[in-house]
C-alpha cells in the first residue's frame, strides 16, 4: 500500500519549500566555515591554489578525483581515445574480431602503464583460476577466488606481489590494486559461469578477452562474464534510433557535472573540514549534518561520473554496462543501498540471491547477507571500520525483513487496511526517515572516520535533542515524501492501472419457487481481497 497513493498538491509544495530552505541554510553555514580566515591552519595541506580568475583556493582532499580529472587527465583521455579509435576501425573492417582487438589493445595499454612484470602477474592469476574452473565445482571456485583476492588485501602477500612491479609514479598503487582486485573478481565470474555451462568449457582466450577489456580493467565496473560474452561476440552492431544522441548527451552531462564539482570545491571545502575534529566541535549542528549528507552525495557523484565516463566508452563498443549507482538522496531502504552497481550485481547474482532464494525466510536471508557482507569486507580490505560497517549494514538489511514480517501479521495488516492509502504513505515515510539517517551514519563511518560518525550521531541524537533532532527529521521526512512522489509517478508510467470497463449483469428470470439468497460475487471478491496478506517484498520496496 502507499506506492501509488497521491498526496494533496499543496502538501508537496510545502515539502519542496522546506527542503530547499534547509539545504540552502546548511550550505550557507558550510560556505561560511570554508571562507573563514581563522581556519587557514586546517586548510593548509589539502586546500591548494585553484582557478586564478575565481580568486579562491580549491579543496584537493580527494586524491582519486584529482588524479582522474587533473593530474593524469591527459593520460586517461589518451588511453580511452585510442581504445575508441581502434575499436571503431575494427568494427568497420572486421567486426567478428572486435573482442580480440579489445584484448590486444588492453594488454598493450597495461604493459605500457605498468610493465611486463605486472602483465605476467595478472596472467598467472588468470591461468590459476581458469585451471580451477575446469573442475566445475562452485565452492572450489569461490574458495580459490577469495583466497587469491585475500593475497592482495593482507601482508606479507601484498608487498611480495607488488615487488614484481617496477617504476614509481603517483598513480601506480591505485592502478596496481585496482587492476589486480578487479581481475580476481572477473576471473571468479568466469569460473562460476563455466560451472553452469553444461556442454564443455569456455576457452582461456575468452577469459583474457573479458579481463583485458581496457575501460573496465583498472577501475571497473564489473560486468558479469555471461553478459560480456554475449554482447562482445554479438555480430549485429546496428544501433537503435537516437542511441548515439543519448550517448553524446550522457558524455556532455558528465562533463557538466565535473565542472560543477570543480566549482563546488572552490567554495565549499566539504572534504577537508571533516578531517579537523577540533574545528567540527565549534561549527553548528546544521553545518555538521549538512557535511555528513554532502559527503555521501559527493561520493555518489564521484562514482556516477567515473563509472559514467567508462560506461560511455563501453556503450560506443555496443556493450550495455552496469548502470551508475542509485543516488544516496533516493535511498531509504538498505536493500537498495550500494555505491558500485557492478559489485552489487555480482554479489546479488552469485551470493545473495543464490543463497537467499526469494528472501522470504529469515534464516536464509541471514545466511545470505552474512556471506555477502563477508565478501564485501574482504573486497574493501579487512579493517575494524570495514567490519563495523559490514555488521551494521548486514543488521539493517535483516532488520528490514524482520520488520516487514512483523507488520504483515495481525493486527497491523488490519490497521493498515482500515486507513487510507495516503495516510499509510505518511506513516511509512516516518519510519523511512529514521532508516534514511541510519544509512547515512553507517556509510559516513566507512567514507570518513569513526570519530566523525560518532560526532554526527552525538550532535544529531543526543546533544542536539530535541530541537536539532526534530528539525532534521522533519526535513528528512519532507525529502522522503518527495522521493515517494517520484516513485509513484514512475510506477504509474511503468504499470498504469487498467481502466475498469463496466460489464452488464443479466437479470435472471423469475423462478417459480423462491431460491435461497446468494452472496453477490463482487462483494465476495472485495472481502477476499481485503483479507489478503501484504507481500513483504512489496513492503520492503516501498
Amino acid at each position: 500500500m502507499g506506492v501509488k497513493a497521491a498526496l494533496p498538491r499543496y502538501e508537496l509544495y510545502v515539502y519542496n519549500v522546506v527542503l530547499c530552505m534547509a539545504m540552502l541554510w546548511a550550505a550557507r553555514w558550510i560556505f561560511d566555515v570554508s571562507s573563514s580566515n581563522s581556519n587557514k591552519k586546517t586548510f593548509k595541506i589539502t586546500v591548494q591554489p585553484g582557478w586564478y580568475y575565481s580568486g579562491r583556493k580549491m579543496d584537493t582532499a580527494d586524491v582519486e578525483w584529482m588524479m582522474w580529472f587533473s593530474t593524469f587527465r591527459v593520460h586517461i583521455i589518451f588511453a580511452l581515445s585510442g581504445h575508441v579509435i581502434f575499436a571503431k576501425i575494427c568494427s568497420l573492417l572486421a567486426p567478428q574480431y572486435r573482442s580480440l582487438v579489445f584484448m590486444v589493445y588492453g594488454m598493450l595499454a597495461v604493459f605500457t602503464s605498468m610493465g611486463w612484470a605486472y602483465v605476467m602477474l595478472i596472467l598467472s592469476h588468470c591461468v590459476l583460476l581458469y585451471s580451477i574452473s575446469l573442475v566445475k565445482l562452485r565452492w572450489l571456485c569461490f574458495v580459490a577466488g577469495l583466497t587469491t583476492l585475500a593475497t592482495f588485501k593482507m601482508e606479507p602477500f601484498i608487498s611480495w606481489q607488488a615487488g614484481f612491479v617496477t617504476g614509481n609514479f603517483d598513480l601506480r598503487p591505485l592502478l596496481f590494486y585496482g587492476g589486480c582486485g578487479f581481475t580476481v573478481m572477473r576471473c571468479m565470474s568466469f569460473a562460476l559461469e563455466n560451472c553452469e555451462r553444461k556442454d564443455g568449457n569456455y576457452s582461456i582466450l575468452e577469459l583474457l578477452k573479458y579481463n583485458f577489456y581496457l575501460p573496465f580493467f583498472y577501475f571497473g565496473p564489473i560486468m558479469t562474464f555471461d553478459k560480456f560474452y554475449i554482447q562482445a561476440n554479438n555480430p549485429d552492431l546496428t544501433r537503435k534510433d537516437g542511441e548515439m544522441w543519448n550517448i553524446s548527451i550522457q558524455g556532455l552531462l558528465h562533463l557538466g557535472v565535473i565542472m560543477i564539482v570543480a566549482v563546488l570545491f572552490h567554495f565549499m571545502y566539504i572534504l577537508t573540514i571533516p578531517n579537523d575534529m577540533k574545528l567540527l566541535k565549534h561549527i553548528s549542528d546544521w553545518a555538521l549534518v549538512g557535511l555528513a549528507y554532502l559527503n555521501l552525495v559527493y561520493d555518489w557523484v564521484k562514482a556516477a561520473v567515473m563509472f559514467g565516463v567508462i560506461n560511455t566508452v563501453s556503450r560506443l563498443d555496443h556493450l550495455d554496462p552496469p548502470k551508475p549507482p542509485k543516488c544516496i538522496t533516493m535511498l531509504y531502504v538498505f536493500s537498495e543501498t550500494h555505491f558500485d552497481r557492478g559489485i552489487n550485481e555480482f554479489l546479488c547474482k552469485y551470493v545473495y540471491n543464490y543463497l537467499g532464494g526469494k528472501h522470504e525466510d529469515v534464516l536464509d536471508e541471514l545466511i545470505a547477507s552474512l556471506c555477502t557482507f563477508g565478501i564485501t569486507a574482504l573486497w574493501l580490505g579487512p579493517s575494524w571500520v570495514v567490519f563495523i560497517w559490514s555488521f551494521l549494514n548486514c543488521f539493517g538489511l535483516n532488520f528490514e525483513l524482520w520488520t516487514a514480517k512483523l507488520f504483515s501479521m495481525e493486527p497491523f495488516i488490519s490497521i493498515e487496511m482500515a486507513i487510507s492509502d495516503s495516510m499509510s504513505r505518511r506513516i511509512r515515510a516516518v519510519f523511512n526517515t529514521f532508516n534514511f539517517w541510519t544509512i547515512v551514519l553507517y556509510n559516513v563511518l566507512a567514507l570518513k572516520s569513526l570519530e566523525f560518525a560518532k560526532l554526527v550521531a552525538n550532535r544529531l541524537l543526543l546533544k542536539g535533542f530535541p530541537f536539532t533532532t526534530i528539525t532534521v527529521m522533519f526535513v528528512t521526512y519532507c525529502l522522503i515524501q518527495l522521493i515517494k512522489e517520484k516513485e509513484r509517478r514512475q510506477a504509474l508510467i511503468d504499470d498504469p492501472d487498467p481502466i475498469p470497463i463496466p460489464i452488464p449483469i443479466p437479470i435472471p428470470p423469475p423462478a417459480p419457487v423462491p431460491a435461497p439468497t446468494s452472496t453477490d460475487p463482487s462483494i465476495t471478491q472485495m472481502d477476499a481481497a481485503a483479507t489478503q496478506p501484504v507481500d513483504p517484498n512489496k513492503q520492503k520496496a516501498e
